[in-house]
C-alpha cells in the first residue's frame, strides 16, 4: 500500500473502493470469523463485484490489508510533522499517543474494528500474516522518517533500531489491548500500553535525546 496521497481520481476511486472492501472484510471477520466468511460475501457486503475483489486482493485475508496500513500511515506522518532535530523520544510518544487516542466516536470504532480483527487473527494464519506483513511493511517506511527525525544525531543501526522498536511497541500494544476487555481510553488503553511499550523498548538509547548530538 503506497503512503503518497492518490493524485488522479482514477487513484482516489481505486483508494476508496480498496478500503471500503476493507471495512466490509473486517466488519465479517470480526462478528462471524475468517473461516466462515468468502470473498464473495466480503464482495457483496462492499457493494462491489467479485471481479473487482480479486482485481485488488489475492486473498479474502489480504482485503483487510488497506485498513490496517491506513492506522500505520496515520501515525507516521504525525512524526513525519515533527521538527528535524526535535527529541525523538518525546516526538515519538506524542506521535503514538494522538495515533491511538480516541477523542471521538469515530476513533473509537476504528480501535475496536482492530480489536476485532486481531481475535480473528488468532485462528487464522494467513490473517496473522497479513498483521505481521503490514507492520513490517510500516516499519521499512518508517525508517526514513526516523532519520529526517534525528537529524544527523543517529547512525544508520540506530535508526532502523529506533523504527523497529516504534513499531513494535505499537503492535504489542495493540495485540495486548485486543485479548482484554479494556477500554479505549485510560491506563490500560491502546495508547497507554503503547507509550509505556516504547519507553521500556527504547529507554536505554541515550543517542535519542537532543543532549547526545555528535555522539557515537
Amino acid at each position: 500500500m503506497s503512503t503518497k496521497p492518490p493524485s488522479s481520481l482514477n487513484e482516489r476511486r481505486k483508494a476508496a473502493t480498496q478500503l471500503e472492501i476493507a471495512h466490509a472484510a473486517a466488519e465479517l471477520f470480526a462478528t462471524q470469523g475468517p473461516h466462515a466468511t468468502t470473498a464473495e460475501e466480503i464482495a457483496r457486503h462492499a457493494g462491489v463485484a467479485l471481479r473487482t475483489f480479486y482485481r485488488y486482493f489475492r486473498s479474502k485475508q489480504d482485503a483487510v490489508s488497506p485498513l490496517l496500513a491506513d492506522g500505520a500511515d496515520r501515525w507516521r506522518a504525525l512524526l513525519e510533522a515533527a521538527e528535524p532535530g526535535a527529541d525523538v523520544s518525546r516526538a515519538l510518544e506524542t506521535a503514538v499517543e494522538q495515533s491511538l487516542a480516541a477523542p471521538d466516536a469515530q476513533a473509537a470504532r476504528a480501535l475496536l474494528r482492530t480489536r476485532g480483527l486481531l481475535r480473528a487473527a488468532e485462528g487464522d494464519p494467513a490473517l496473522r500474516a497479513v498483521w505481521y506483513r503490514v507492520n513490517q511493511e510500516s516499519e521499512e517506511r518508517l525508517v526514513p522518517v526516523v532519520a529526517r527525525l534525528a537529524d544527523g544525531r543517529l547512525q544508520t543501526v540506530q535508526v532502523r533500531l529506533v523504527a523497529a522498536a516504534a513499531t513494535d511497541a505499537i503492535r504489542i500494544a495493540l495485540e495486548t489491548w485486543a485479548a482484554t476487555e479494556a477500554g479505549v481510553t485510560g491506563e490500560a488503553s491502546p495508547a497507554a500500553l503503547a507509550v509505556d511499550c516504547l519507553r521500556q523498548l527504547v529507554g536505554g538509547m541515550s543517542a535519542l535525546t537532543p543532549d547526545s548530538a555528535g555522539d557515537g
